[in-house]
């Protein structure tokens, strides 16, 4: 294995974990290690390896004992750290269980930092920009303005990492991830949520009046961007957002869903969240579209795409 490239990636059975290890085993060169705690992710998402380079191990990162076992077998080169609790519902019913990923922060950067990994890849969030002051939102100048635990303890995990990189030089690439959809995608999303409702010609529920607006990223450009930068120079050190720029209001994208899958469903209002329902979001995606060697798919191309993937029906 010496002549390989180790690589971890924590959370690997997540939506965008698995398609980023399904993208590096393809690489007969890479073995990677997924570490997953299976709670919001599953098994059935992780792909088959033909070249036999790919080990799972279900592992908890916040847990000390548990991932240090894990780096002292294998010797990784990258360790791509996409392990968290998510889901904004989700993240505001467990504060307290959101924090525990500091621990795990802190566990993956000090492993990483003894024994020789090159770099780490993060998994921040469009989150930490909060409801935004500026459009769109760049990586340098637009301030960090969220409350929320999700968002706060993705912000330590920034900058935990530029601290590790001034103090011991362990390098670092941070992505912010915006909405990413693609047929792996938990039931629990919007994108999701909303086309296995169309499927079975269900009622689709918007929060408030739905004039919110979300980019929606397709997977495949999200690991194409990813994954150019985290082994090339221009990621160094750099803080990166990964999404589409285009701006979708969630009642359009309910709409769009609608058409797409010839549904009957009809579209039901709630009242709005009291917190964590931003009302615009938009990247800046300059330094992505640079690392980018494909076209960015429209929203109605990628919905398109995770409707031919049968495994996305239910």
């Amino acid at each position: 294995m010496s002549d390989k490239t180790n690589i971890l990636v924590t959370g690997g059975a997540g939506n965008v974990g698995s398609a980023l290890v399904e993208t590096l085993i393809n690489d007969a060169n890479n073995f990677v290690v997924v570490v997953d705690n299976l709670q919001t992710g599953s098994r059935e998402k992780i792909p088959q390896a033909k070249h036999n380079n790919l080990k799972f191990i279900q592992c908890d990162v916040n847990i000390e004992d548990e991932i240090t076992s894990v780096f002292h077998t294998f010797s990784f080169d990258y360790v791509f750290h996409y392990a968290a609790l998510v889901g904004v519902k989700r993240t505001l019913e467990n504060p307290v269980s959101v924090l525990d990923d500091i621990d795990g922060i802190k566990n993956v950067l000090n492993l990483s930092k003894n024994t020789g990994v090159k770099r780490i890849i993060y998994s921040s969030s469009s989150e930490v920009y909060g409801e935004p002051v500026e459009y769109p939102q760049h990586e340098e100048t637009t301030p960090l303005n969220s409350r929320l635990p999700y968002a706060i303890v993705k912000n330590i995990g920034e900058a935990f990492l530029k601290s590790y990189q001034q103090e011991f030089g362990l390098d670092y690439t941070i992505f912010r991830f915006f909405n990413t959809y693609g047929p792996k995608q938990a039931k629990d999303f919007v994108i999701s949520k909303f086309i296995n409702a169309a499927l079975k010609n269900e009622d689709i529920t918007i929060y408030g009046d739905g004039s919110q607006t979300r980019t929606f990223c397709y997977v495949e450009n999200n690991i194409n961007a990813s994954i150019a930068a985290a082994f090339n120079e221009v990621g160094k050190n750099r803080t990166i957002n990964i999404g589409n720029n285009v701006e979708t209001a969630v009642l359009d994208l309910a709409k769009l869903i609608i058409k797409l899958t010839d549904s009957k469903s009809e579209i039901k209002h709630l009242p709005a969240l009291k917190e964590g329902d931003m009302t615009r979001r938009q990247p800046d995606i300059t330094v992505m579209k640079s690392l980018l060697n494909q076209e960015i798919y429209s929203l109605e191309e990628g919905l398109k795409k995770v409707l031919e993937d049968t495994s996305f029906i239910v």
